[in-house]
């Protein structure tokens, strides 16, 4: 009886033991697989790259602020479902909420034209061929699909070339289209070849 009662003993305890790291594991897989929270300043980075590499705002000076993950947005648009546009794309991940203050102005389009003729981009600052390189870097780096791309951005008076490497032919006119909407861009001579790094 004293055995019967140490082998039930020692299978309790045999089970206990080979229960406890499966325990471990799943809490340590479930806080693997938590998002973790981005900060207000990401949330903003992605919200502002989102409208800027749009074809439909992406000509608008759209401000963007985010605190404590609600999102204020403000600035001109010439149409109604261009602000509606604004307000889609400001939905990401870690927003709680958005509150527009965009108005809708019918003008807009000739003040962006007239600052793009006195060489100001939308927002009023001066372009030089740094600023336009600077840009289209920043555009590049936030898009899938240029993902593990190396692209070379030269720019000489407003005039772009892009060289390097891109992995599909839809990277490379998505590279194309995002240089050619850059402020100050007069043209773009595409020289990029498709295939790895």
């Amino acid at each position: 009886m004293s055995n019967t009662v140490i082998a039930a003993l020692g299978l309790t305890a045999a089970l206990a033991m080979s229960t406890a790291p499966a325990t471990a594991a799943s809490s340590s897989a479930t806080l693997a697989t938590q998002t973790p929270k981005m900060s207000d300043k990401a949330i903003q980075d992605h919200i502002e790259y989102r409208l800027e590499s749009s074809d439909m705002v992406g000509r608008y000076d759209i401000k963007v602020k985010v605190d404590a993950g609600l999102v204020s947005l403000s600035g001109d648009v010439r149409t109604i479902g261009q602000k509606t546009e604004c307000e889609r794309l400001a939905k990401v991940d870690g927003v709680s909420k958005v509150v527009s203050e965009i108005k809708v102005n019918a003008d807009i389009d000739k003040s962006v034209e007239d600052r793009a003729k006195k060489g100001l981009n939308k927002a009023g600052v001066a372009i030089t061929d740094a600023w336009i390189a600077a840009k289209i870097h920043w555009f590049f780096v936030g898009e899938d699909l240029l993902k593990d791309s190396d692209i070379k951005v030269d720019t000489a008076k407003g005039v772009v070339t892009l060289g390097g490497t891109v992995k599909t032919p839809a990277g490379r006119l998505r590279a194309t289209k995002l240089a050619e909407r850059t402020d100050g861009v007069k043209s773009v001579i595409v020289n990029i070849t498709i295939g790895g790094k």
